[in-house]
């Protein structure tokens, strides 16, 4: 296992691992999106409560999950790299961070837009807004500290110190409505005993919940390959490879 991880650590391992996977899982994703969108856009029944209007769940929940578990990888990967020194983990969180911060800003967008009719306001300033919100701020940081500066690994060490430092939120935002007495609902697919949630409503929120983390991966690998390219570019690999593609 240890070979395993040491051999998928190396650039050039990881640059042709990823140039074969990102197709399959790009057609994965597409799969699953489809299914996804149209399990619970067409097949889902309405809401007894909310009609039509809940559907956005089907976008937001996934893009609120993933908002979490992308900062965690982030973080995680930023970790590893401020330890270890290994190259590849902090490419994987500089790449990390603008996608996570897309699904961030896509969450809170579509939970203003569900909070209107279901709150009569676009935005309050509710406990698990407010700190998604801020999640939102600490991906900027980490981007921007990634884009200061000319000396990569330099960068990578600060945005690193910055994301671990952010993981304090992540339990604040998972947990922010039981602690307080907050407008957003709790929790219903992750609860304890059985989900509040219909099987027909579940199963296309599951499957876009799925989608959005191979469409992760397949941005992730494709995000790194690039990466690697501009900070490997005087590398023998790097000539190696472009002249085999060539």
């Amino acid at each position: 296992m240890w070979y395993w991880l040491h051999r998928f650590s190396s650039p050039a391992y990881f640059y042709r691992f990823a140039g074969k996977a990102t197709p399959w899982l790009a057609a994965i994703t597409g799969l699953l999106l489809l299914a996804g969108l149209y399990g619970g856009l067409v097949l889902a029944p309405a809401d007894y409560q909310q009609g039509d209007s809940y559907r956005i769940i089907f976008i937001h929940v996934p893009s609120a999950w993933m908002s979490l578990f992308i900062y965690v990888v982030m973080a995680a990967a930023g970790g590893i790299g401020l330890i270890w020194h290994i190259k590849l983990a902090e490419v994987v969180a500089a790449c990390s961070a603008p996608i996570g911060a897309s699904f961030t800003f896509i969450a809170l967008a579509t939970g203003s837009l569900w909070g209107k009719p279901m709150w009569g306001t676009w935005w309050v300033w509710d406990a698990r807004l407010t700190s998604e919100l801020i999640l939102l701020f600490l991906y900027f940081g980490v981007i921007a500290l990634q884009s200061a500066g000319e000396d990569k690994r330099t960068a990578s060490r600060a945005s690193a110190i910055l994301a671990l430092v952010g993981m304090i939120n992540i339990p604040i935002i998972h947990f922010s409505v039981e602690w307080w007495n907050t407008l957003h609902q709790g929790a219903t697919v992750s609860k304890m005993g059985a989900p509040s949630i219909h099987t027909s409503m579940l199963v296309p929120l599951l499957i876009m919940a799925l989608a959005c983390k191979f469409y992760y991966a397949t941005s992730l690998l494709m995000r790194a390959r690039a990466e690697l390219l501009e900070r490997e570019h005087n590398s023998n690999w790097i000539r190696d490879a472009l002249k085999n593609h060539g």
